[in-house]
């Protein structure tokens, strides 16, 4: 008896969230079909609320329902949370950020992971020189659930004085060290890990805890170097970093630093790796301002899904996602915030790039005038 092989399915829960959230989640999702076209594999989504919306309809930032839609799937696809109307009451007793907290917690999110890469057509938006940042491939590997963030905190009862705790668990340092090493494996082989070790005990573990794993990759180089000169070093030269790997507080900051070294948030995707499920997500907020009106720059949800898709296996399929968004960059194309050549809309670059991860290729990388047609007949 012959059988047919069955074409591959994975469950993905979406959590558009607030703002523009929604519609640059529809713009990935659009890609994600793409993919399954092309690649004959099955994503199939359940919807679910978080953040502001979740507070309208349920009370709640994070309904039990949005957990176990969480919980049940392969990964998990975030828009972004964040509403006015909480964020300027300062007596507001429920917010959209507490449901992202009890997310990361209910899942295990242990370790954000966030490439940052400069792209030649857009380097003059960089507010540093473009020689400085042209060249620019970097992931920050950043602790997500210890530290002195979820340490044991306090003030004085006269409120003269307060403290926050930091610590970490050699364990805890272990399953990121371990991402790090191995990503930096399939890239150029470097890890910086970044500390205070002159100063922090815990800065010291981290280091002791780095050393004895780093000899299970004895290719990769591991240097050291401490947070107020990587702050420095990541402006004048980030071209010298592979993966930075970081505790909780430092991975924040620097992260942050370094978004603005490709002169727009808009092209940034970050990961959350999970010990239950993994979440993806543009770095940019709810930016409530530009919601409805077609405008935000669904690049780097679309690049969140390439990292989601290569987390279940679909290598060719990620890396034809991102060399769609590179074409169109090339190509001199962009929402408004990217003052490109040709300004379009959120809805009709999610078109565009889903058409051409659509496309083998060779379409866009060799047949040139094919691919130039095709775009004639989108705009």
């Amino acid at each position: 008896m012959n059988t047919q092989p069955t074409t591959p399915k994975h469950k993905i829960a979406v959590l558009p969230g607030d703002g523009i959230g929604p519609e640059v989640t529809e713009q990935a999702i659009k890609v994600m079909d793409a993919v399954g076209e092309r690649f004959d594999t099955v994503f199939e989504y359940c919807h679910a609320d978080v953040g502001a919306i979740a507070i309208d309809r349920h009370g709640d930032p994070l309904p039990e329902e949005t957990v176990e839609a969480c919980l049940n799937a392969d990964a998990v696809f975030f828009g972004a949370i964040g509403h006015p109307k909480y964020d300027n009451d300062p007596s507001a007793k429920v917010r959209p950020e507490q449901g992202l907290l009890r997310l990361r917690k209910a899942l295990g999110l242990y370790a954000n992971i966030r490439p940052v890469k400069t792209y030649d057509k857009v380097l003059h938006l960089s507010p540093l020189r473009e020689d400085r940042v042209k060249g620019t491939d970097l992931v920050i590997f950043r602790e997500l659930t210890s530290g002195i963030y979820f340490g044991e905190k306090g003030t004085a009862a006269d409120g003269q004085s307060a403290f926050d705790t930091c610590s970490y668990q050699v364990e805890e340092i272990g399953r990121i060290t371990h991402l790090a090493f191995q990503q930096a494996m399939l890239r150029r082989k470097k890890v910086t890990l970044v500390d205070k070790a002159n100063v922090l005990e815990t800065s010291r573990l981290w280091r002791k805890a780095v050393k004895e794993i780093a000899p299970q990759y004895p290719e990769v180089a591991l240097d050291f170097m401490f947070v107020d000169n990587a702050a420095m070093q990541l402006i004048q030269y980030p071209t010298q970093f592979d993966v930075i790997l970081t505790n909780n507080m430092f991975g924040d900051i620097l992260s942050d630093e370094a978004s603005v070294l490709t002169g727009s948030m808009g092209l940034l995707p970050s990961a959350s790796v999970g010990l239950h499920t993994s979440m993806y997500e543009p770095i940019h907020g709810s930016y409530p301002q530009a919601a409805g009106q077609d405008i935000a720059n669904p690049m780097a949800a679309i690049l969140s899904a390439a990292m989601l898709v290569e987390s279940l296996g679909l290598h060719e399929a990620a890396n034809a996602i991102r060399v769609s968004v590179q074409y169109v960059l090339e190509k001199g194309i962009g929402t408004p915030e990217l003052k490109p050549g040709m300004v379009y809309g959120c809805s009709q670059l999610g078109d565009l790039i889903a058409h051409l991860v659509a496309e083998p290729e060779d379409e866009i990388l060799v047949r040139e005038e094919k691919i130039s047609q095709r775009l004639s007949t989108i705009i």
